[in-house]
């Protein structure tokens, strides 16, 4: 019974941990963004009301591959679109997409 109890208090130290995508949505259109959805492969997260110069942070884990989408009003209403990188399962590392007055920009630095 010790050893049991002793083997799953060592077990959180074996080194095994899930793969995610630590990312951040940054707001620098200079305007208020009433929705964002950031799709991924099997996923999705959003936030509405979306202030200038925000920061939203979440971490994906990616079940399955395919291609990220990002999606937005912007203050006049307008509905837009726009594709950034493919992610694939097991893929960990950081995603950052700054939404801009222009278009999203995407910075990936993913492994493998």
């Amino acid at each position: 019974m010790r050893r049991l109890a002793l083997l799953l208090l060592l077990l959180p130290l074996t080194g095994c941990h899930s793969a995610y995508i630590e990312t951040d949505l940054v707001n620098a259109s200079g305007a208020k963004v009433p929705v964002v959805e950031l799709d991924y492969p099997d996923a999705s997260f959003g936030i509405s009301s979306f202030e200038p110069g925000g920061t939203m942070h979440y971490r994906l884990k990616v079940q399955g591959s395919g291609p990220t989408k990002l999606l937005w009003t912007d203050a006049g209403g307008h509905d837009h679109t726009a594709k950034g990188p493919e992610l694939h399962e097991g893929q960990q590392g950081t995603l950052r997409v700054t939404l801009t007055a222009d278009a999203p920009q995407w910075d990936a630095h993913l492994n493998p």
